[in-house]
């Protein structure tokens, strides 16, 4: 699903990259499982990281006390969150990249 929104290239090269580390991959869920349910769930292994949360819509909230948002709203699907990312695991990026491009 996520490397769907990749040029085709890109996907394709980071998906076989997913799929090289399947057993090594490990999967999260918290919440309900409706399909109007708020939930978190992770995805993470050596070279991919994907977190998915909803939270509770800050802005619905009337202003008198009424309606969600705020500490102690209800997370809903209306409002959520979510990173992808490569992880790195400590390696000075900044570094690498002056020692090989520079």
């Amino acid at each position: 699903m996520y490397v769907g929104y990749m040029a085709e290239e890109h996907g394709a090269v980071k998906l076989k990259e997913v799929e090289e580390h399947l057993d090594d991959t490990y999967f999260y869920w918290l919440g309900e499982t409706d399909d109007d349910s708020a939930c978190y769930y992770r995805v993470h292994s050596p070279v991919a990281l994907i977190e998915y949360d909803a939270q509770a819509p800050l802005a619905y909230g009337t202003g008198n006390g009424g309606g969600m948002g705020g500490p102690g709203g209800t997370p809903t699907q209306q409002h959520i969150h979510t990173v992808i990312r490569t992880p790195n695991y400590g390696v000075d990026l900044l570094k690498l990249h002056l020692e090989n491009d520079h």
